[in-house]
């Protein structure tokens, strides 16, 4: 079985290819892909080269770990339904590319556990069940954040689970003026503009390496910092500031099952919205285009790929 899929050969040269699936077994499913959503974090490191090692990381490579789509086949042992729509955290199911990450492709074969059901009235916003996961993971590591750095999808869905305890909104540090504005139930301000220097929790969804000193600058006594980006270069900072705060410096990994869990169970609720977050939306032969809209547009907060028309 074959399948079209977006193939980052190397950096900075990506298209559109058919590759060869792995044969399906007892307790795999096939997911016939609506939407895959792009990351303008770890997918920009891959496709500018600048990615840090990483176990399994290699070229050429199918990009992607936000997909959404309908189970189309099931193996004799997998539970799921035909028809029945799932989020898909990514495939490896792929003989001649790396699928370290593996979501963009038109079909995808993976273990049937790794095919999450969700509600087909999400529509396309259920690709964001990834970074909603990465955000309670972030909330689960540290303190509730009473400052949000960044204004990407991940700060935007931070702030929202942060929210839905009922306690005062987080500020959230944009630089960019055009991330600014919008109506949210929290403040969004210019670092630059905000006096603050007792900030009790900082939450960093921003990425930026270089942060440290300035974050641990804002903290009060016995202040957290969770760093909850995915950082290119490594993290230093000044020992005397952090020393006389009594700072603490926690590392959010990769969302776990529970996290995934949790952020379907608010979004069920009716707690946590993904509407207004994906800006931007292009089929399949515009992958260069939508690629780097994600990277380079500052106007896009979240571009996916729409592989085929919901039924």
């Amino acid at each position: 079985m074959k399948t079209l899929a977006v193939i980052l050969r190397e950096p900075h040269h990506l298209d559109l290819d058919h590759v060869d699936l792995v044969s399906l077994t007892d307790t795999d499913v096939i997911v016939d892909v609506l939407w895959s959503g792009i990351s303008s974090g770890t997918e920009r490191l891959l496709w500018s080269g600048r990615m840090p090692p990483f176990p399994g990381l290699g070229y050429p490579l199918v990009p992607g770990y936000e997909t959404v789509g309908r189970i189309s086949g099931a193996g004799a042992l997998a539970t799921h339904r035909i028809g029945e729509q799932v989020f898909v955290p990514g495939s490896r199911g792929f003989k001649d590319v790396r699928g370290l990450f593996g979501g963009a492709a038109h079909r995808l074969i993976v273990p049937a556990e790794k095919a999450l059901a969700v509600d087909a009235a999400l529509g396309e916003t259920a690709v964001l069940f990834a970074l909603a996961a990465t955000a309670c993971r972030a909330l689960a590591v540290g303190r509730r954040p009473d400052l949000i750095v960044g204004h990407g999808v991940l700060g935007r869905l931070i702030a929202r689970i942060a929210m839905t305890d009922g306690g005062p909104p987080p500020v959230v540090w944009e630089t960019r003026r055009e991330r600014r504005s919008g109506a949210f139930d929290y403040p969004v301000i210019d670092p630059a503009t905000d006096p603050r220097c007792d900030y009790q929790a900082i939450t960093d969804a921003s990425g930026d390496a270089g942060l440290l000193d300035t974050l641990v600058a804002r903290l009060g006594r016995s202040g957290e910092i969770v760093l909850a980006g995915f950082y290119e270069k490594p993290l230093s900072f000044a020992f005397p500031p952090a020393f006389m705060r009594e700072a603490s410096i926690r590392i959010a990994a990769e969302f776990r099952e529970a996290d995934l869990a949790r952020a379907r169970a608010l979004v069920a609720g009716g707690l946590l919205s993904l509407d207004g977050l994906i800006t931007h939306r292009f089929p399949p032969q515009a992958a260069n285009e939508a690629y780097r809209t994600a990277f380079e547009d500052p106007d896009c907060v979240k571009a996916l790929i729409t592989w085929r028309a919901p039924a």
